[in-house]
């Protein structure tokens, strides 16, 4: 497919398959890291202690996700600027827009670790939980396995994001499929698809879009690493700690802690540093209503 092509069908569909984007080697890199924050090699907060000569297969099954691991490990953050990566984002992210220039900034990342039985998420919409003002939130899903209906794919609802609409929520009821975030509901799934792909293959979506994913029925791992990105122009009105924030200062906030993938608009409003620690969110662990895609508001330091 063509840039455009790419373009037309990402904003028709809300979603964009590319396989093979990544190449094998930052996939293997990306890999050899998810122990690292098991063992804590990093600077982690919420990872369980492990038992003296646990190996990685031992100390991987302890973790489900990893808040932010672009923040300390420099393998990931050079995953949010891959540059075939950043191509198809430059093209895609604010294609609903008529002059958007191509600009494109990161504000989160999240690796899925995902071993032999861990629960998959209930249908949701991240825009939910990073709000942007013009729509161009996109998440670039990162393959690092094969990614199957046994081990837990994606699945998505094909243009359930072209009204901007947020679906409500409520408690899924089904502990046995899904992790304690709760679930949007009250739309027809009846035409859902499982995206199945092989580990290099990217997953571009919408802000929008209904997504879920199901519990890893395999006794392997289904590896993902997740960036969030929006349109570089639009203002950020998001906290990672989920603080309150004045009705005065909603108009202007901008989370200031992004990564642009070429200029910052916004770099003469200064920035924050971003800690040099991250959190994660261990196998059987509950982590609040925040659909996993931040810390709780306790647990992070920054704006």
């Amino acid at each position: 497919m063509s840039s455009d092509d790419h373009a037309r069908s990402f904003v028709d569909e809300g979603y964009l398959v590319v396989p093979g984007l990544v190449e094998r080697a930052t996939v293997e890199a990306l890999r050899a890291e998810v122990p690292r924050f098991a063992r804590q090699e990093y600077k982690v907060k919420g990872a369980p202690p492990l038992r003296a000569g646990a190996d990685d297969d031992e100390a991987m099954r302890t973790v489900l996700a990893v808040h932010f691991p672009h923040w300390v490990s420099p393998v990931m953050r050079a995953a949010v600027t891959h540059p075939a990566v950043a191509d198809v984002l430059r093209h895609i992210t604010g294609a609903h827009l008529a002059h958007w220039d191509g600009a494109v900034k990161c504000m989160q990342s999240m690796l899925f670790v995902k071993g032999p039985g861990m629960p998959g998420q209930a249908w949701h919409q991240d825009e939910r939980f990073i709000p942007t003002r013009d729509r161009s939130l996109v998440g670039a899903w990162i393959a690092l396995d094969d990614a199957t209906v046994d081990n837990g794919c994606l699945w998505v609802v094909p243009g359930s994001h072209r009204r901007g609409y947020l679906w409500p929520f409520r408690p899924h009821g089904r502990p046995d499929e899904f992790d304690p975030t709760d679930e949007a509901h009250g739309f027809d799934d009846g035409d859902a698809l499982a995206v199945e792909v092989a580990a290099g293959a990217v997953v571009f979506f919408n802000g929008y879009l209904l997504h879920r994913s199901l519990r890893n029925r395999t006794a392997g791992y289904r590896r993902a690493l997740v960036n969030h990105y929006c349109n570089a122009w639009s203002l950020l009105p998001w906290s990672p700690a989920g603080e309150e924030v004045s009705s005065f200062r909603i108009p202007t906030l901008n989370y200031p802690s992004t990564v642009p993938l070429d200029v910052d608009p916004y770099a003469d409003r200064g920035a924050v540093a971003t800690p040099d620690w991250v959190c994660v969110r261990p196998h059987e662990g509950r982590w609040g209503d925040d659909g996993g895609t931040r810390p709780p508001a306790d647990a992070t330091a920054g704006p």
